[in-house]
């Protein structure tokens, strides 16, 4: 196998190994083989402001789940609990079979393991990208990692090469478009072979070539064995990118859980979700006009 394929492979030695004092069983339910096992999530932002509330999910090896739901659902929020980098004050996550907790999160040994297996892209490439050039942008991980400078090296190169960025190299990061910065944010957590890859809106903020381009990298990355988790919005990629779509209620708990086809189907699972909306309009049909109504996406077309 070459290194770039090796980028994309998703061999690992094995699961993390936890630090000791945080344990707890998988719950009966989960399903066997399970990356992921949630139950009953509660977080709060300021112990105040609901984000999450009950929520249950299973994500599969393989899976390509795209998490609906308006802006403030709880999406967003999902996704940083599944990285480690907020912790819910009720309900557990278990990855890889193994709780994922605060305290074993600061252990050096667990950290270093889960982080090699997960990794995040953040919506806003400017919060995730901060080195002086690309290539110490993209190598920043492999470094934390313990990885030596050769390999380290060989794994920019080949991942900048296939992301089509290598001319991009030697550039500030501040200086790229916001496509641009979006292939460098991407390739800074590729670069490490991530088992599992999540995207806080992937789309977003992208012109149409580029959200073209990422749409087909996230369906190659799938092929290629990656399990891929994101949050979204936009309902024109679902069937491209998702294998199961799951929808949140602006009250923050999950409406349904299906493939693409029969959640896009859903008129009324949309509209309560905020994720459409009703608005009338005239067609004409047979040269006669026609008023009637269909559900559009929320800043674009849903036919």
């Amino acid at each position: 196998m070459t290194t770039q394929e090796s980028l994309i492979s998703h061999d690992h030695a094995g699961p993390p190994t936890l630090s000791a004092g945080d344990h707890a069983p998988l719950p009966a339910d989960a399903p066997p083989g399970a990356i992921f096992v949630a139950r009953g999530l509660r977080y709060s932002y300021l112990d105040r402001f609901a984000a999450l509330d009950g929520v249950d999910l299973d994500v599969m090896p393989g899976e390509m789940v795209a998490l609906l739901g308006a802006n403030g659902s709880g999406k967003s929020t999902l996704l940083k609990v599944l990285d480690g980098l907020v912790f819910p004050s009720e309900g557990t996550l278990h990855a890889f079979g193994h709780l994922v907790t605060e305290g074993n999160l600061e252990d050096e040994q667990y950290v270093e393991a889960f982080r090699s297996r997960v990794g995040f892209v953040f919506q806003n490439s400017d919060t995730q990208v901060f080195s002086p050039t690309v290539r110490e942008e993209v190598a920043f991980g492999c470094l934390q990692l313990g990885l030596s400078a050769e390999e380290t090296r060989q794994r920019v190169d080949d991942v900048l090469g296939m992301l089509g960025i290598a001319d991009l190299a030697d550039r500030a990061p501040f200086q790229l478009s916001g496509g641009q910065k979006k292939k460098v944010a991407i390739a800074s957590v590729l670069v490490m072979n991530p088992e599992v890859l999540l995207f806080d809106e992937p789309t977003a903020a992208l012109d149409p070539r580029s959200q073209q381009w990422l749409a087909e990298l996230i369906v190659e990355l799938n092929a290629a064995g990656k399990t891929i988790v994101y949050a979204t919005h936009d309902l024109d990629v679902l069937e491209q990118i998702a294998t199961r779509c799951v929808v949140f209620s602006e009250d923050h708990r999950i409406l349904a859980s299906g493939p693409p086809g029969a959640i896009l189907d859903d008129t009324a699972l949309l509209l309560s979700a905020n994720l459409i909306h009703e608005h009338s309009h005239v067609h004409l049909r047979e040269g006669q006009r026609v008023e009637h109504s269909h559900a559009h996406q929320r800043g674009g077309h849903h036919h």
